[in-house]
């Protein structure tokens, strides 16, 4: 099933520095200006199938104008980790990101068709945003906007307040059309197939995240004492934490964890002992949407200052293995920015060799957004093992991807390694508008860390069995 979008709109929207207001002729969700500066890809109508040839836009191992992205095939067979980042994606302003873990069967065929579709159907949504302002009069609200320090913002309507809850629209609409276009597309089987998504929007000192299973963001930021700490900004959403297994269960859905793996709790069907999901939310995994496992997804916003540095998305082949407090570490410790991803990944498999020696180990992906928008030199990349042609490829988006999932990608050597330890961060609630019966998920002052000692075969424990005849639940 395609999905395509045209966001014709113009503006002159200019990156500034981090923190700086930007002019205010400037509608920085790209829908209230006059004229561009310079063509990008919001000036055109995108199909999926013309995706490979989008300017700014990477999805296999290399670089971008201020990010790195890097992916390791596990040891349990094909590569089911996806990655984006999509620089100038409405205005030269917006940054999109996101990491993918597939799951099931199936799981790296979903994990790459959310890549590619989920980002069209942000724009989609901002395209129909823009399409019902002009219809009623245009108004602005800026990608800068810093946050009001009246106690009232949410009463008047303030711009800010405007500006997030048309993100918060937009994600919303955008992960439930996602879903809904897995469950009838006619060639790709997603019963018992599934994938995480992790994705953020930064535009201007604003970051917009959307988010459901068990992949992570986290940003490395400077404290009062200078010092780079870890703060998480998503929630791992497991099967175990209160409300989503309250959610579960009044479903009619299990949660426990396997004797041999006591520290997994995961996700069965009211009437067989399967398929074992280890997360509460997915898209796909249809065989437990009617069962408590939804697609709606957590929603926060964040102000960005000249403090935040840098921050990193992956998949929970990553945060089973490393903290965040580690992962922070490592990132800024990289000699070069564009071989923080790389040596990331490099640094998680050293770390499953050591604390599971006999465990598979899992697919790793990394994505690192540098906030600064700063980058190395292209000899200072080739000398991390990227040749010329590996980074034009990625630039253009033209690199080969098979439909078992392998690319054509550089040979690295690994890096580094480091210890475990705990961190934490807290999260708002989301009051859900668009599926019934979903419940947000509580605030928890806590951290949610990877496995402890246990081996897990994947995120799917077995595929379900299904009779004839089923018991009435």
């Amino acid at each position: 099933m395609g999905c395509c979008v045209s966001t014709s709109s113009r503006s002159t929207c200019s990156t500034g520095s981090q923190g700086d207001a930007v002019s205010p002729s400037c509608f920085e969700i790209l829908f209230c200006g006059q004229k561009r500066t310079k063509r990008t890809f919001s000036d055109h109508v995108i199909a999926l199938q013309h995706l490979p040839s989008v300017p700014h836009r990477i999805f296999t191992n290399g670089k971008s104008r201020s990010s790195c992205i890097f992916t390791q095939q596990g040891r349990k067979g094909i590569n089911q980790d996806a990655m984006i980042v999509w620089e100038d994606f409405m205005s030269e302003d917006v940054t999109f990101c996101g990491v993918f873990d597939g799951h099931g069967p199936h799981g790296h065929l979903v994990a790459r068709k959310v890549r590619d579709a989920l980002p069209l159907k942000l724009l989609s949504s901002m395209h129909s945003y823009q399409s019902r302002q002009n219809g009623s009069g245009r108004t602005c609200f800026k990608g800068n906007s810093k946050k009001s320090d009246g106690g009232d913002s949410e009463k008047d309507g303030s711009p800010e307040d405007r500006l997030n809850s048309l993100w918060r629209e937009a994600f919303m609409k955008s992960y439930k059309a996602m879903d809904k276009e897995l469950r009838s597309h006619p060639n790709l089987d997603c019963f018992c197939s599934g994938s995480t998504a992790v994705s953020i929007v930064k535009q201007g000192s604003n970051l917009f995240m959307g988010y459901i299973g068990d992949s992570r963001a986290i940003m490395g930021s400077k404290d009062s004492n200078d010092s780079l700490v870890a703060i998480q900004l998503t929630v791992d959403l497991k099967p175990d934490l209160p409300r989503e297994a309250e959610r579960i269960k009044r479903c009619k859905g299990r949660v426990f964890a396997l004797q041999d793996e006591p520290e997994v709790p995961t996700v069965w069907l009211p009437f067989d002992d399967a398929p074992g999901l280890a997360m509460a939310r997915a898209f796909g995994d249809f065989c437990l949407k009617e069962y408590g496992v939804i697609s709606i997804p957590e929603f926060s916003h964040r102000f960005l200052t000249e403090r935040d540095q840098f921050i990193v998305l992956a998949s929970d082949g990553v945060w089973d293995v490393l903290s965040n407090e580690e992962v922070v570490e490592i990132v800024s410790s990289a000699p070069t920015r564009s071989s923080a991803a790389r040596i990331l990944v490099d640094s998680a498999a050293r770390e499953w060799k050591i604390k599971y020696p006999t465990s598979k180990m899992d697919d790793c992906a990394v994505v690192c957004l540098f906030l600064d928008g700063k980058m190395d030199s292209e000899s200072d990349y080739e000398e991390q093992g990227f040749s010329s042609a590996t980074l034009q490829s990625n630039h253009s988006g033209n690199a080969v991807e098979s439909d078992d999932g392998q690319k054509s990608e550089p040979s690295l050597q690994r890096n580094f390694t480091v210890r475990s330890s705990e961190g934490s961060e807290s999260y708002s609630r989301l009051q859900s508008e668009f599926e019934m019966n979903a419940d947000t998920v509580a605030a928890e002052d806590q951290n949610w860390s990877g496995l402890e000692g246990v081996t897990r075969v994947n995120s799917l424990i077995q595929l379900p069995r299904f009779s004839e005849e089923r018991p009435n639940p």
